[in-house]
């Protein structure tokens, strides 16, 4: 199979974007200029790389809410929601981002991993009345910063915008004024929303990057997982917490995905995304070790950084679930 490349990519200015967001543009000239649109309202985001998976049938939200951490059996139509697949240690696999357009549940999930999502899937379904469609190749993911509906086509709704799910056909025609991931990402760091793979390993528990209230719901039954979950939240503290970075400013790079966070030279974390902000300039998210002061000053990838509290160290029956 060839890699994938957006029809978007042929315009003027852009350039390509690297690993995990190949395929699409990581800026078209300006990534300031950009971040400062999408802040005002406009533009619009390719992200036509991530995988589009439709699951429908009668049973479709009665069999999910089985099997995800958020609580979707009585999901209205075109309310957004985010969701998890945990391993059974509690563990994260997958995110995913949904809707339910009243017949069907859409959601969309980071790049290359559908496949290995519908096979857990598929491999649930028993005799629930439900199937599951991988329309990658049929529906792009287009994210806009407006709250509205984006008719003709389906949305998911939320307080930062919408992600439209757009015929592939349609895409180039769609998007108008486009504007690069570096833009998009600058705006999710600021906005302290982790991203799974980057933000996240393979011992990530939902509680230790904000997921609690916004993916899982506490007050639901049994799903993979569960009982990870319930224990932490009832005993709190998780190992780990994230963390907003402000990062040194004078300094002519970024940290990279992966690079450790210290303290007195001691390893307490690890990068995970970063980006140059047009207003708050460099900024980062890292999870670093739950009893890390939270005032401490840090290093990131060799960087001086000050943080910012996303997680509480404390966070367990405190924090109650909502549903989203």
């Amino acid at each position: 199979m060839e890699p994938y490349r957006s029809p978007l990519l042929d315009r003027h200015g852009a350039v390509a974007a690297t690993e995990p967001d190949d395929g699409i543009a990581a800026h078209y000239g300006d990534p300031f200029r950009e971040q400062r649109r999408l802040a005002a309202g406009e533009g619009a985001v390719d992200l036509s790389h991530r995988g589009v998976v439709r699951v429908s049938g009668p049973d479709r939200l009665t069999w999910l809410h089985q099997l995800l951490t958020q609580h979707v059996e009585r999901l209205e139509p075109h309310r957004a929601t985010s969701a998890l697949v945990l391993d059974a240690n509690g563990r994260v696999e997958h995110a995913l981002y949904g809707v339910d357009d009243g017949e069907a549940f859409w959601f969309h999930v980071e790049a290359g991993t559908a496949p290995a999502l519908i096979g857990y899937l598929e491999s649930m379904k028993f005799w629930s009345q439900v199937e599951i469609t991988d329309v990658t190749a049929e529906y792009a993911v287009v994210w806009e910063p407006v709250a509205s509906p984006a008719e003709p086509y389906l949305s998911r709704i939320t307080d930062r915008g919408r992600d439209v799910f757009v015929p592939r056909a349609h895409l180039d025609s769609y998007v108008e004024q486009p504007a690069g991931v570096w833009a998009y990402e600058a705006l999710r760091i600021e906005a302290c929303e982790p991203r799974l793979g980057l933000d996240t390993d393979d011992r990530t528990i939902p509680h230790e990057v904000g997921w609690i209230g916004t993916a899982v719901h506490l007050d639901k039954g049994c799903y993979r997982g569960q009982e990870t979950v319930a224990r932490v939240h009832t005993l709190g503290r998780p190992p780990r917490r994230l963390v907003l970075l402000h990062l040194d400013g004078s300094v002519d790079h970024l940290p990279e995905h992966g690079d450790t966070v210290e303290l007195a030279g001691r390893a307490v974390g690890t990068v995970g995304s970063a980006a140059r902000h047009h207003e708050l300039g460099p900024i980062a998210l890292a999870v670093v070790k739950r009893n890390v002061a939270v005032d401490a000053q840090l290093l990131a990838g060799g960087v001086a950084a000050a943080q910012e509290v996303v997680v509480d160290p404390e966070i367990g029956l405190h924090v109650r679930a909502q549903l989203r």
